[in-house]
């Protein structure tokens, strides 16, 4: 065994294939003063039993990019590093047992198209076809994807291994880790069993143990172990090796050839979480109990797909423990914690297929400082601490295990350890009849109504959601915003920072509200938010409820060492909402502040009743209307006195989100991205002349553009994520749609990619695919809704 270094510019933690990937990837880069480390053997603990499945298609146009990039490597590395993969091009095939999952899968290959994935809508003959054994008499179709594979998860991870040791990576097993050096919050060297390694970046791809990893260092890494299964069977006559995966949602279950046999795995809905008690030393190449009760819904699912299980043999029961996020997505990134310290884990059994893209993700973001793509559905920093309680995320993965082939209904909501983050008022909201979705935790009002069943159409909570909004646009209307994020920039280069940070000038005087982007150095945004000076070194910056931990860390980094300190101060505050034409009207009514001449775009302190609060003059929703920021333990108080008006009606998100698109306001993770410039935005206004981070990017000539869409078929129902055709061709896709009750039809966001070199949107007319289906849609760069200006400026 070679000796261990004193000290290595990389350190790597673990020997799986998501540590392989990084480290091969980090020598493709030019980066070979890494040590990688092993407790074991290479693969010995996740890697080994995983099925191979490689599954091109995600959820969003980056993830999937990275899975493609996953599958091209697969296919070059054996000829590379001559090490064999197991690398099979065999495609995959989705099944449909009803109709709704039959609308699912359109969907699916709508938007595969569109991220340049090749897939196919099939018959149940076609997929029998592709699949000889299969039944498909109660089949309703199915979705063949040829670009899909497989592969030997141990095979690929040696090869792996050995691409980058032949750059000069230092592989090194049976070294076990037992300390984390970090000193002023920077990561500075690793304790192991071996002696002590100094290190300037440190990476945790544990698997299972990275949790207690990043425990460790002080680190907070979401994911908790559960149990998963297959089996591998005897041979079954017409099995043969180029057989597809194949993948039946409603029975849980996912089938692949193996030397002649069937390898029958799934997700189970309700999964059973492992290691409550920390992972047991040694674990090597392991397998925990058979467990034929939890398997059973698996496989008699799966004998219902192919009748000649149920007379073959078993040769083998796998049940290895994998681990899982809370949302059912990796977990990538530098974490905030901690400087230096890099995560790639928590694959979700899904690891196989990643690694490659992830690995390739994670060496670049080491390299140049900052993720390279969006990275945004992956990164770590869309948790926060308290994600890290073992409690609440065994309760969690019992559920996100099964959300591979739960049905992806567009207003799902995960059920499991909640409630968690309750605004002040919830119970008040929940005695109204409110119901909650969460997001970072926060339970948050949908709508006030009856739970309706999920679908694909238009859904049975339309109508009272469009109450809402007529309640907002002709009256006025309150809404629980306390989930915003809150940070107090405070010190006296406060203002130097922001300047740097902030695509608009926050020069301003006491009192004004400025709407801004963060900008990263390739001119795409980090986020969107409200920026408002209060003192004249002090800022409040209010953004989104899902980016609490990623703007804090953004903004913290861009302070480097000027003297100014960034606090949260989220749950310090609730945010009550009071928009629509009557809002001045009835806030003047419970308050000896003057409203008369209060300008959009400032912020005072007012009365309220018994209450001072800091009312703020701004809108998401395109009407008059202020945002109050109301101390936590005056927030019932204040709820009661604008109730008791008798004039407001209470609405939720699903209304905001209504009513934001209709207006044409764009939200950060959907229109806003890490690859999406204010140019491309249409935010070119949000920007000062110079002296701003990313600004020699921001407003170059883009590729493609945000644009409003409205369908004419007053009928037809948009989601989110359909594709847009222009002579059958896909040239965008949207990001946001909802029903509009002002105009009587569907309204969205989304991107275009044909835009003339002026940067003029050239398309006028497009087409959007639903499910299959094509309607004829409008699109503009004008937003479909604008209030008289006088009602949003008076």
């Amino acid at each position: 065994m070679t000796s261990l270094p004193s000290r290595a510019q990389v350190v790597i933690i673990g020997g799986g294939i998501a540590g392989c990937s990084v480290a091969y990837h980090l020598a493709e880069l030019g980066w070979t003063d890494v040590v990688l480390l092993e407790q074991g053997q290479l693969s010995c603990g996740t890697t080994w039993h995983a099925a191979g499945l490689v599954g091109q298609l995600r959820s969003t146009e980056s993830m999937t990019k990275l899975i493609k990039y996953s599958t091209d490597l697969y296919a070059r590395l054996e000829a590379e590093t001559g090490f064999g993969t197991g690398w099979k091009q065999c495609g995959s095939v989705s099944v449909a047992r009803t109709p709704e999952r039959m609308t699912q899968l359109r969907r699916t290959a709508s938007a595969a198209r569109n991220y340049g994935i090749q897939a196919e809508v099939i018959t149940p003959r076609e997929a029998g076809e592709l699949w000889p054994v299969m039944r498909t008499d109660d089949l309703v179709g199915g979705v063949w994807l040829p670009g899909d594979g497989k592969a030997n998860p141990s095979d690929l991870t040696q090869a792996l291994a050995r691409g980058a040791q032949r750059r000069g990576v230092l592989v090194m097993e049976r070294v076990r880790v037992t300390g984390v050096t970090v000193r002023d919050g920077v990561v500075r060297g690793v304790d192991t069993t071996e002696g002590h390694i100094e290190t300037e970046v440190l990476v945790n791809c544990a698997g299972q143990w990275a949790k207690e990893l990043g425990r460790m260092a002080g680190a907070t890494v979401p994911l908790h172990s559960a149990e998963h299964y297959y089996v591998v069977t005897e041979p079954i006559p017409g099995v043969r090796p180029d057989l597809p995966v194949l993948r039946d949602p409603d029975g849980y279950a996912y089938l692949k050839e193996e030397v002649g046999g069937l390898v029958v795995g799934g997700f189970e809905p309700d999964a059973k979480p492992w290691g409550m008690d920390g992972i047991p030393h040694p674990f090597e190449f392991q397998l925990l109990e058979e467990d034929w009760d939890q398997f059973a819904i698996i496989m008699e699912n799966a004998i219902q797909r192919v009748p000649a299980l149920e007379s073959t043999g078993v040769r083998m029961f796998y049940n290895g423990p994998e681990s899982f996020t809370p949302d059912n997505m990796f977990l990538l990134g530098e974490t905030p914690e901690v400087r230096g310290l890099f995560v790639g884990a928590g694959f979700n059994s899904a690891g196989i297929a990643s690694a490659g893209g992830a690995g390739r993700a994670l060496a670049e973001w080491i390299v140049n400082g900052e993720p390279t793509g969006d990275l945004w559905p992956a990164d770590i920093r869309r948790f926060a601490r308290w994600a890290g309680n073992d409690t609440w995320l065994r309760d969690r993965v019992t559920e996100t295990l099964g959300l591979h082939y739960a049905m992806s209904w567009p207003d799902k909501e995960l059920e499991t350890a909640r409630p968690l983050r309750r605004s002040p008022v919830h119970h008040l909201l929940a005695e109204a009849g409110a119901r909650f979705g969460s997001k970072m935790g926060w339970e948050r009002v949908n709508y006030f109504g009856p739970a309706t069943p999920s679908t694909f159409g238009r859904p049975g909570w339309q109508p009272y959601v469009d109450a809402e909004v007529a309640a907002c646009r002709n009256a006025a209307a309150l809404f629980d915003q306390t989930s915003f994020s809150k940070f107090v920039l405070k010190g006296p280069e406060a203002m130097e920072a922001l300047q740097w940070l902030c695509t608009a000038d926050v020069d301003v005087e006491l009192g004004r509200v400025v709407y801004t982007g963060l900008l990263n150095d390739r001119g795409g945004y980090e986020s969107d938010l409200t920026v408002t000076r209060v003192a004249r070194d002090e800022y409040l910056v209010v953004t989104g409820s899902a980016q609490t931990t990623r703007d804090f860390d953004h903004i913290s980094k861009g302070l480097g060492d000027r003297r100014a300190v960034l606090v949260d101060v989220t749950g310090a505050y609730a945010v009550f909402g009071v928009m629509g034409p009557s809002s001045r009207r009835i806030l003047q009514s419970v308050s000896k502040s003057d409203f008369s001449a209060f300008e959009f775009g400032t912020s005072r302190l007012v009365d309220l009743g018994h209450a001072t609060v800091r009312a703020t003059r701004v809108t998401y929703v395109g009407e008059l209307g202020w945002e109050l920021y109301v101390p936590a333990e005056f927030a019932v108080t204040v709820h009661e006195t604008l109730m008791g008006t008798g004039e407001l009606t209470q609405a939720g998100y699903y209304a905001i989100e209504a009513m934001r698109i209709e207006k044409g306001y764009r939200a950060w993770g959907r229109e806003l991205g890490p690859e999406i410039t204010p140019a491309a935005a249409g935010l070119r206004f949000t920007c000062k002349k110079s002296g701003y981070r990313g600004a020699r990017h921001a407003l170059g000539s883009p590729s493609r553009r945000v644009v409003s869409i409205v369908l004419d078929d007053p009928a037809a129902h948009l989601w989110g994520g359909e594709s847009l055709l222009s002579d059958g061709v896909p040239v965008g896709y949207v990001t946001s749609a909802a029903h509009s009750p002002t105009l009587g039809r569907s309204v969205a966001l989304g991107f275009v990619t044909e835009v003339s070199p002026e940067g003029g949107v050239t398309l006028e007319k497009v087409e959007v695919e639903v499910a299959g289906d094509l309607y004829s849609a409008q699109i503009s760069l004008k937003a479909p809704y604008d209030p008289t200006s006088a009602r949003v400026k008076s």
